[in-house]
């Protein structure tokens, strides 16, 4: 018997109010008691694949090598996607083939890709509407109880990719746009800092110009917008004490231009 405690992640945009979480840790806890579930976060906005997707990838790498992330955002539930597990360099990926996981897959560097179509790590009876429970807790599961991967079905040579949008520069102007709104009302967007030239920047989103980049929210005064490079990297646009959506009127998807004045 195997001993030894492996984790399991959960992402997912079905939030704390009902039974759906409860219900998927149950069927991992049945199938394999020893794991330690670990919930990253169920307040994905609902069906916001791109906000998923950045919610697992700023948070898979901080796990143990070994562990498995099961990631449900899934408006195609039900229809023509794949239910996919994938082996990366030091983890084990399970989740609807609809490009949430791959930019996190992308990242640790992937190995092998399995179609889920085995029912043999299913639950008996499953639903069109509840593959979070039925199908990705339960092969995530024998995952985590030693499982091979190539049991769970057949090999695929490769997953959805995942359109959150492109950078695009002409001359001085940067253009990219918020892809995750934190529940601080931070504005996070695709522009990397380290595509932003070093010189004096201003960032324009929701019709508000934000001179500077600062080096923490506290350096603004109190109820002033401001723009910096957030923990993952990449440029954000907040208010120090507020909210920078409520107050700028932006939200996911809204463009950001970053003008350098040389």
């Amino acid at each position: 018997m195997n001993t030894v405690l492996k984790a399991i992640t959960l992402t997912t945009d079905f939030g704390y109010a009902d039974w759906f979480v409860g219900a998927m840790k149950g069927v991992i806890l049945s199938i394999c008691p020893r794991a330690a579930v670990v919930d990253i976060s169920h307040g994905v906005p609902a069906g916001d694949i791109i906000s998923g997707a950045f919610v697992i990838r700023e948070a898979y790498s901080f796990y143990p090598a070994g562990t498995v992330h099961v990631c449900v955002v899934d408006p195609g539930v039900g229809g023509g996607r794949a239910a996919i597990a994938v082996r990366t360099g030091r983890f084990l990926f399970v989740g609807p083939d609809n490009g949430l996981m791959s930019p996190a897959c992308s990242d640790d560097g992937i190995d092998e890709i399995i179609s889920i179509d085995n029912p043999d790590f299913m639950l008996e009876n499953v639903s069109t509407t509840f593959h979070g429970r039925d199908i990705f807790a339960p092969a995530a599961a024998h995952l985590a109880a030693g499982v091979p991967l190539d049991a769970l079905g057949r090999r695929v040579e490769a997953m959805a990719a995942l359109d959150a949008g492109s950078v695009r520069r002409e001359g001085r102007i940067m253009e990219g746009r918020v892809i995750y709104i934190d529940h601080f009302g931070n504005l996070i967007t695709n522009i990397h800092g380290d595509d932003i030239s070093s010189g004096r920047v201003s960032v324009e989103v929701g019709g508000a110009s934000v001179p500077g980049l600062f080096a923490s929210y506290s350096s603004a005064e109190t109820g002033g917008a401001l723009a910096l490079i957030g923990s993952g990297g990449y440029l954000e646009i907040s208010v120090n004490g507020g909210s920078a959506e409520e107050r700028l009127g932006a939200g996911s998807g809204s463009t950001v231009r970053v003008i350098i004045d040389k």
